[in-house]
């Protein structure tokens, strides 16, 4: 892969294209160019792009993906992110706002994706634009960018594909910054070293539909997923250690049939959620759920379908290793606050990322997020992307490849 090293860099600005990624509409799996957005302004800056669709799993939906690199040698750093975003909601409680306009008002940028996580990609393409404008001609290393249109759904044909991909490829990416929001109340609050796992669980628990005065023709199956969710709800799963919170089920779904009330149904579909530290493995957590409901379907007589899926392990980058102090103290310099390290919130597509390369995770507030009227002020993104090119000046520093810092 090469960049062309003629090319002059134009400087690019964050809110712009923020802007543009927010004015398609690309909820998942929908692409509506969010990634034709991405690759136009990386091939500006010189870098060559690779896209990639995969739809590798029955069922699953075809996802287009996006590799972009500038440079042939190391170190590579590389940014990764996700262009798809999930519904806007009931669009009447926008008000007066078109969630996919892009719209400024009062130095607020208004529009779903600013957060999560558009603004971050638009903030390391300009971080990487405006570095490249002062550093080209002297500059040795590579730069990379990993964007999916599939994080926020099935995650199924996205990162993790492209990973395969890059590794098949020999590429090596030594560092990796994920642009996902990260900060609960202030910029500068947290950066992420890792995540807990999640884990699905569909139950169907099977009776015998009929009358409720005819016990003798019937088999309820309403006590016995009771007793189910009571042992699951019961269940402590362990107490968190130094770097995750205790592990937690959460019951999501409990549906009956629409019966008359007069009718005992046929089945009662339970389904819940467990996000879970690394004292736990998904195939463990699948044999514990197992060995908590099956005494209880055989003591009530009842049958049930299991099916379980693990959208991602517990992970959690190495806090010692010297990109994590890096990006901490970037932060530190531009919010003159020092984050704290962090494993909370939802899961990411760092997890498909970190058995490659050291990742951690930085962006900007997390308070509105997938919420009505998610926004994002317009200091914020150029501070996040200050902090973007603080990392990259100390990071290429670092590895000895340029000398930029004052």
């Amino acid at each position: 892969m090469t960049a062309s090293t003629a090319l002059e860099i134009p400087i690019i600005d964050p809110v712009k294209v923020t802007q543009e990624l927010i004015r398609c509409p690309s909820v998942t799996p929908d692409r509506e160019g969010g990634l034709d957005v991405v690759q136009r302004h990386l091939e500006q800056l010189g870098f060559t792009c690779h896209r990639m669709t995969f739809h590798n799993e029955p069922g699953s939906y075809e996802v287009d993906n996006l590799y972009a690199r500038f440079g042939t040698e190391g170190p590579n750093l590389a940014f990764a992110g996700h262009t798809d975003v999930v519904p806007e909601g009931n669009r009447e409680r926008w008000g007066d706002i078109d969630p996919y306009a892009g719209e400024i008002r009062d130095g607020v940028l208004w529009g779903r994706g600013t957060v999560d996580m558009k603004a971050g990609i638009g903030c390391f393409i300009a971080a990487v634009s405006s570095w490249l404008a002062k550093h080209k001609d002297s500059f040795k290393g590579s730069f990379s960018f990993i964007i999916t249109g599939d994080e926020e759904h099935e995650a199924i044909n996205g990162t993790q594909p492209v990973m395969k991909w890059l590794e098949a490829q020999g590429e090596k990416i030594d560092a990796c910054v994920v642009g996902e929001p990260t900060n609960p109340l202030e910029m500068g609050d947290c950066v992420h070293i890792g995540r807990r796992g999640s884990i699905n669980t569909f139950i169907t628990v099977k009776g015998k539909q009929g009358h409720v005065a005819y016990q003798r023709n019937v088999l309820n199956p309403v006590p016995a997923a009771v007793a189910m969710v009571t042992a699951l709800q019961n269940l402590t799963l362990d107490q968190g250690n130094e770097w995750f919170e205790p592990s937690n089920l959460e019951m999501t779904q409990f549906e009956t049939a629409k019966c008359a009330e007069n009718v005992i149904p046929a089945e009662v579909k339970l389904r819940f959620n467990i996000r879970f530290n690394d004292e736990q493995t998904g195939d463990g957590l699948q044999q514990l759920i197992r060995e908590t409901v099956d005494p209880i379907a055989q003591e009530y007589g009842t049958e049930y379908d299991i099916r379980f899926r693990v959208s991602g392990e517990a992970f959690r980058t190495n806090p010692s290793d010297p990109f994590v102090a890096l990006v901490q103290d970037a932060v530190e310099e531009i919010a003159n606050r020092r984050p704290r390290l962090s494993t909370e919130g939802g899961i990411t597509d760092a997890r498909f990322l970190v058995p490659h390369c050291v990742t951690v995770e930085y962006g900007p507030l997390d308070n509105t997020m997938h919420q009505i009227g998610e926004h994002i002020p317009i200091a914020h993104i150029y501070e996040l992307h200050r902090v973007y090119e603080r990392i990259i000046d100390k990071f290429f520093e670092s590895a000895g490849v340029t000398n930029v810092l004052p």
